[in-house]
């Protein structure tokens, strides 16, 4: 269980994100931030990531291991595909 609430999460899941989207530029790629609910963290591949075959990992070994390296070990992302933005809850 993460012992922070949602709201305690925002700042430092976007402060992790601003650190990682040097990295995800270098590859023509980018990455929004939509919420974090329930200790995931809700994201938008952008780019050169959309429809890429390592954007699965990118998110799993590049994004969710610097958030739990940095905030906790049990936050996971999930990445939101175009137009679903505003409709997470059925991911």
């Amino acid at each position: 269980m993460i012992p922070f609430s949602d709201e305690e999460l925002l700042e430092p899941v976007k402060a992790v994100i601003e650190k990682v989207r040097p990295s995800l530029a270098l590859d023509g790629g980018d990455i929004d931030f939509i919420t974090v609910k329930n200790g995931s963290v809700y994201v938008q591949l952008k780019g050169a990531c959309i429809g890429c075959a390592s954007s699965g990992s990118t998110l799993k070994y590049g994004v969710e291991r610097q958030l739990r390296m940095d905030i906790h070990p049990e936050i996971t992302v999930v990445n939101v595909p175009v137009g679903m933005e505003h409709d997470i809850e059925s991911l």
